[in-house]
C-alpha cells in the first residue's frame, strides 16, 4: 500500500482524500475524505479573475487540509486545480498561495485531463460487474464545466464544456447581484438553451448516443440522489451507486427550479453551499439524460479525485 493525498481544487468546493492505495489490486481505501465549500469561483465568468475573498476562503482550506495530511503521513501529494482556476487571469497569486501553504504547486489541468481523472476514478471499481453495460459515459458536473467520458476499460473521448451549476447560475440566474428566488421561466429557458449549445459542442467529438450506462458525479448529482431517496441527512454509502431515474430526476429539478431559498435549504441533506446553485445543476444533469434517451443515471461517489489519487500511487 502507499499512502497518499489528492485535493481537487474546483470552482465550488475544494476536497481532500487521504487514502492508502495498492495500484496491484486495485484497491483504495479511504483514511480521510472531506470537502469544503470554498466558492473560489466567485465572479469568474464576469470578471475573469479570482475574487480575494474566494482566494482566502480557499487558503484557510488549504491550512486545514495541510494539518490533516500531516498527521496521517502521506508520502505524496497531488494538487489539482479545474476550472476557474484555469480561467482567471491572476491565477499565479493562487498558484502562489498554495505553494507556500502546502509546499506544491497546484497543477491547473485542461478539461481533457479533468475528464480522464474522473473516468479512472468512477469506474475503476465497475470492472467485473455484469449490471452495468459498456461504454460508460461519465459526467461530471461541476461548478464551472461539465466533463463527458465515453469509455469501456480505457477513454475513447472526452470533452469538457463551460456549463456547471456555480457558472450557469451566476450567468442567468443573477440579475442585479441577487439570485432570483425562484428563477422565471425565461431565465431557465435561457439557461437550458446555453446547455443544449454546450451538449451540441459536446457531441462533436464524444458519441454521447453510444453509452449504455450513464454515469454521473460531483455535487449537484449526489445531492439529487440523496433528494431522490429522501435521506434524513447526507449519506455516501446510500448515494454511492445508487440509481435515480429519468422521470425521478425531472420531478426533482422542476421542484428545485420553482422553489424558494428556504424550501431548498430545508432539505436535510442539502449542503448550505448547494442551495442557490443546485437547481442549475439538476437541470444540467436532466438535459444530459434528455439528449441520450438514459432512462437512469449510475451515481458515483467516486470520481476525479481518486482518479487523482491513482495518479500518485
Amino acid at each position: 500500500m502507499t499512502r497518499v493525498a489528492a485535493i481537487d481544487c474546483g470552482t465550488n468546493s475544494i476536497r481532500l482524500l487521504v487514502a492508502d492505495c495498492d495500484p496491484a489490486t486495485g484497491e483504495l481505501v479511504d483514511l480521510d475524505r472531506r470537502m469544503t465549500i470554498v466558492r473560489l469561483g466567485q465572479g469568474v465568468d464576469r470578471t475573469g479573475r479570482l475574487a480575494p475573498e474566494a482566494l482566502e476562503r480557499t487558503f484557510a482550506a488549504c491550512r486545514e487540509y495541510a494539518a490533516i495530511i500531516k498527521e496521517f503521513g502521506a508520502e505524496r501529494l497531488r494538487f489539482v486545480a479545474t476550472s476557474a482556476s484555469r480561467d482567471a487571469e491572476n491565477r499565479d497569486e493562487f498558484v502562489r498561495g498554495v505553494l507556500d501553504i502546502l509546499g506544491v504547486e497546484p497543477e491547473v489541468i485542461s478539461g481533457d485531463q479533468e475528464a480522464e481523472f474522473s473516468f479512472t476514478g468512477a469506474t475503476k471499481e465497475l470492472t467485473g460487474r455484469d449490471d452495468l453495460t459498456k461504454p460508460y459515459l461519465v459526467v461530471d458536473i461541476g461548478g464551472g464545466s461539465t466533463e463527458f467520458v465515453v469509455g469501456d476499460d480505457h477513454v475513447r473521448a472526452a470533452r469538457s464544456v463551460d456549463v456547471g451549476c456555480v457558472r450557469m447560475t451566476e450567468r442567468h440566474l443573477v440579475p442585479d447581484g441577487v439570485v432570483s428566488d425562484p428563477p422565471s421561466e425565461a431565465q431557465i429557458a435561457a439557461m437550458r438553451a446555453d446547455i443544449e449549445a454546450a451538449l451540441d459542442l459536446a457531441e462533436e467529438t464524444v458519441p454521447l448516443r453510444e453509452a449504455h450506462t450513464l454515469v454521473g458525479l460531483a455535487g449537484s448529482v449526489t445531492t439529487v440522489s440523496a433528494i431522490a431517496q429522501e435521506l434524513p441527512e447526507y449519506d455516501s454509502a446510500r448515494i454511492h451507486h445508487s440509481r435515480v431515474s429519468h422521470d425521478r430526476v425531472r420531478e426533482i429539478t422542476e421542484w428545485l427550479l420553482r422553489s424558494t431559498h428556504a424550501e431548498r435549504a430545508a432539505v436535510p441533506s442539502m449542503h448550505p453551499g448547494r442551495v442557490d446553485v443546485i437547481g442549475a445543476g439538476a437541470l444540467v444533469l436532466l438535459s444530459i439524460m434528455e439528449r441520450i434517451g438514459a432512462e437512469e443515471v449510475v451515481v458515483s461517489e467516486h470520481d476525479i479525485l481518486d482518479g487523482i489519487a491513482w495518479s500518485v500511487a
